[in-house]
């Protein structure tokens, strides 16, 4: 049995697809782990599970009809709601996702889903294309931007006959997501989190600057990661357009100079400070009040260092677990150790920015993780919070173990 599913009582919502068959070996694990399980099938959901099934696995009545209500002591999609320490949504159909995102209560999934206060963890299932479309793909963004958790779908083949991703999670592993969630829940209460995230922008004038194609994804997830899991926790944030997650302490810091301001001022007074933004490295010597005219067919602009805020940090640092960032596009782990060493980080996340799915913009990544002692976790392609719920496992780990040297 499962000492993090033990007593945790878990809200299973299962929409109508192929993959409800899989719903119930989900079911059953969850029970047999400790887990209380009460089960909300959909109409269509039915077509292809049985309630009958789910309420012989999870020892409770499976829920499908708003309207019948079986004890008048209680308004059913309300006391749900509100018993549900995770609500889990497998399998999740393009529909369901689509009521999630803009609000809709027209059945018990989607009614109890929107009275629920519960984290939400979704794991959706469909056809390639489905699941390719630019209207799921944005509901699932707006569902993320709002801290949904999701499980991502396998590539394989698929009940219609295609090949591709759209395929339900193993139960195995939305277990496991699920004692994740519930493992990560408090491991970081007390402490106090400094994140940088973005990228930093170095004015020539009032309309042109200098920057990278930083988007503070990465950043924004770490961030929003160590809120869920109980930090005190400051963004420092040079440009992004994603939001800023709930439960976090925002300070804009539009240059390298600001933010190395906004970093060493607040120092002091953390207890893990993460450099994920993508600072400049050089600034224009001279900032012009006025936008400048197109006058010689060329133009030569002198360019000075900015300061190394990470090198700063390490510097500087007493009690602070210190974590950086390194982009590289070859020698990835000499690279790696060298920035560790000479920046005095305890840890160094590494990302080789040329391979698919770990570049600049992308909603996954491909890290290693190093410390002193070389290589400490290589992570495959991963959802970005995924991998910022992997690394501040990690710190978590270390943080009770004492393994932060601030050496």
């Amino acid at each position: 049995m499962s000492k993090g599913l033990n007593g945790k009582t878990i809200v299973l919502g299962v929409s109508g697809g192929i993959a409800a068959y899989k719903a119930a070996a989900l079911c059953s694990k969850l029970a047999q782990a400790g887990a209380e399980v009460r089960v909300i099938m959909t109409a269509s959901a039915v077509k292809f599970v049985a309630p009958l099934t789910f309420q012989t696995l999870s020892r409770h009545e499976v829920a499908v009809d708003t309207f019948d209500e079986k004890d008048a002591s209680v308004v059913q999609h309300i006391d749900l709601a509100d018993r549900a320490d995770l609500f889990v949504v497998a399998p999740a159909t393009a529909n369901v996702i689509g009521k999630m995102a803009h609000g809709l209560g027209d059945d018990m999934l989607s009614t109890t889903l929107l009275a629920t206060t519960a984290p939400v963890l979704v794991a959706p299932a469909m056809n390639v294309h489905m699941y390719a479309h630019p209207a799921v793909q944005q509901n699932m963004k707006t569902l993320a931007d709002r801290g949904v958790r999701f499980v991502e779908p396998g590539t394989g083949q698929l009940a219609c006959g295609y090949v591709g991703k759209g395929r339900l999670a193993e139960p195995e592993e939305i277990v496991r997501a699920i004692e994740q969630h519930f493992a990560e829940d408090g491991r970081l209460k007390g402490k106090r989190v400094l994140i940088t995230a973005g990228a930093t922008l170095e004015r020539i004038d009032p309309v042109r600057y200098i920057s990278n194609d930083s988007s503070g994804k990465m950043g924004y997830a770490i961030a929003e990661a160590a809120a869920r899991m109980g930090a005190d926790v400051t963004l420092v944030s040079g440009k992004v357009s994603v939001p800023v997650p709930p439960g976090v302490t925002l300070v804009q810091a539009e240059s390298t100079l600001e933010m190395r301001d906004a970093v060493l001022s607040r120092m002091d007074d953390q207890d893990v400070i993460i450099k994920a933004a993508a600072v400049a490295d050089y600034r224009p010597a001279e900032q012009y009040e006025h936008k400048l005219k197109k006058t010689e067919d060329e133009m030569t602009m002198r360019l000075v260092k900015n300061p190394d805020i990470l090198q700063l940090v390490g510097e500087r640092k007493t009690k602070q677990l210190v974590v950086g960032f390194a982009a590289e596009t070859r020698d990835l782990e000499k690279f790696a150790m060298d920035k560790l060493q000479r920046k005095r980080c305890d840890l160094l996340v590494a990302n080789d920015v040329t391979l698919e799915g770990a570049g600049f913009g992308t909603d996954t990544n491909i890290v290693r993780i190093f410390d002193a002692s070389g290589l400490v976790e290589a992570l495959p392609m991963l959802g970005k919070r995924e991998v910022a719920s992997r690394l501040l496992s990690l710190i978590a780990d270390r943080l009770t173990k004492g393994d932060a040297t601030g050496a």
